[in-house]
């Protein structure tokens, strides 16, 4: 069962998330040959205070 866990930043919504994880899926299946039931997909949403860039927070650098 091949499992795809992703961190990404806050703000998306809920519609770009699940085309996220359709695509994701897609892209699994088509190289592993994995059935798409068999594939999972977790999605971290990071908090932009919590996300480092270059020694600041995403928050501070107007980051999304």
């Amino acid at each position: 069962m091949p499992i795809a866990r992703l961190s990404i930043m806050e703000g998306r919504t809920k519609e770009e998330i699940a085309d996220l994880i359709t695509a994701v899926t897609e892209a699994m299946h088509n190289s592993l040959g994995a059935p798409h039931r068999n594939i999972r997909v977790l999605v971290d949403e990071v908090p932009l205070s919590h996300w480092g860039i270059g020694g600041s927070n995403a928050e501070s650098l107007g980051e999304k």
